[in-house]
């Protein structure tokens, strides 16, 4: 893949795409990391996807993993398409509230609506209160059927953000059950620019590649890595029609334009019949966080 060295922050962006309505998580991940972005709601990852490749959008904000829910698997299969290059990745942490009508009380609540990930997330509170569970597409459109059904019994799961979009009160706040419910977002963009490397900052690197049908074809694709000392920090298998593992993702941590990084790449096209560079870019500080901590 030919790649473009530039600073991505530099970019002229002006909107970001994200699959939800207004006030879904992928809504508050794009306004905290571009806060000066406008947001797009997408139906479907496919159309936030879409939205980049059509130019309707300069970026696209997809989750593609979460603590507790595990992988995103659809937006996996859309990743290997390695149509779009990744610039950028967003932790975020996942806060949930009780969102009902302007004055209810828990005490009136009957019926809670929410994402199929959100609701298990919070079974202590719906046990709790005894609440009748209805999965809904997204936990914006939980909090917007609130808001249209003007009914005191019914309650959703939802972000502050969703709260103040369709004016609903908060009527608890942090009811996950996990205090470390964290969903880690790939940025998308139509480009594939590489930013300047600078030796202060930490880097990932992402790609993927099919494997030779040869034995141990996996082991000796990914020996450069151990040998030249790069970290791998993620890897996925998926699986063709015929059953057989013959394609990864794999993320890895340092810079395409680090030395030990590029051997690493030259001893993987060795052994691979294909490998396709999705991007490098700045890695979160949330991973510099977490390893403070270990």
């Amino acid at each position: 893949m030919k790649k473009k060295q530039q600073n991505t922050k530099c970019k002229n962006y002006k909107t970001i795409a994200f699959q939800g309505m207004a006030g879904a998580y992928s809504d508050l991940a794009c306004r905290q990391a571009y806060p000066d972005l406008e947001t797009v709601p997408c139906v479907s990852f496919e159309a936030a996807f879409r939205a980049v490749k059509e130019e309707k959008a300069d970026l696209a904000m997809i989750p593609v993993d979460n603590t507790l829910a595990g992988r995103v698997a659809d937006v996996h299969y859309l990743i290997l398409n390695g149509e779009l290059s990744i610039i950028g990745e967003h932790f975020q942490l996942i806060r949930h509230c009780l969102l009902g009508l302007p004055g209810a009380t828990v005490t009136e609540l009957t019926d809670i609506h929410s994402h199929v990930h959100a609701i298990p997330q919070c079974r202590k509170i719906i046990a709790e209160l005894n609440l009748e569970k209805h999965v809904v597409a997204d936990t914006a459109k939980g909090a917007s059927d609130i808001r249209k059904w003007n009914d005191r019994t019914q309650a959703a799961i939802g972000s502050e953000l969703a709260a103040k979009i369709y004016n609903l009160a908060i009527l608890r706040k942090d009811i996950q059950d996990e205090s470390h419910n964290t969903t880690r977002f790939l940025v998308f963009s139509g480009n594939s620019d590489v930013p300047i490397r600078q030796n202060e900052k930490n880097y990932i690197t992402s790609f993927i590649f099919e494997v030779r049908n040869i034995p141990a074809a996996l082991y000796k694709a990914l020996g450069g890595f151990a040998t030249n000392g790069v970290q791998m920090v993620k890897l996925e298998s998926y699986v063709d029609k015929y059953f057989h593992v013959a394609r990864f993702y794999a993320d890895v941590e340092g810079h395409i334009d680090e030395r030990s990084l590029r051997l690493a790449f030259e001893e993987l096209r060795f052994f691979s019949k294909r490998v396709t560079l999705l991007g490098t870019y700045p890695a979160h500080p949330f991973r510099k966080k977490v390893h403070g901590s270990e």
